[in-house]
């Protein structure tokens, strides 16, 4: 607020709107986990938003969507590396004793608790996909 950064103020408030929100309706107060889940299910709105912006030709709406993502981005912990995600991938097939792509769901249900805001899991989705197919 000092900062006049007016947008950012409001990115922020949208966060914190969401948790309370979210606390409001559940009648308890949120840990990490859970309000690391609703800072990734607020930055994969504002990625759909942006596509549908982008293909309607509102690059306005577009940059400050994406302006948006970034600020939520920062709230997030840090990313995984693609080399480390890659050997949770290989290390979950292991686990799970998955043979094909039809046993996708075991593998994602090991990685989910493990990379809960560490990773994207779409992108998380493509690599066990990939490594199930080969």
């Amino acid at each position: 607020m000092r900062a006049k950064d007016a947008a950012r103020l409001s990115a922020i408030r949208l966060i914190l709107a969401a948790i309370k929100q979210k606390e409001v309706d559940e009648r308890v107060e949120l840990g990490d986990a859970d309000v690391v889940a609703i800072v990734e299910r607020m930055i994969k709105q504002r990625r759909e938003s942006i596509a549908q912006f982008e293909k309607a030709g509102r690059t306005d709406l577009a940059e400050a969507e994406k302006f948006e993502l970034g600020v939520l981005s920062g709230y997030l912990p840090q990313q995984m590396p693609d080399a480390q995600l890659e050997q949770e991938v290989a290390k979950a097939v292991a686990e799970s004793g998955a043979s094909g792509v039809k046993d996708m769901g075991k593998v994602m249900a090991v990685l989910k608790p493990r990379l809960a805001g560490r990773a994207d899991m779409g992108k998380v989705s493509a690599l066990v996909k990939a490594r199930l197919s080969s």
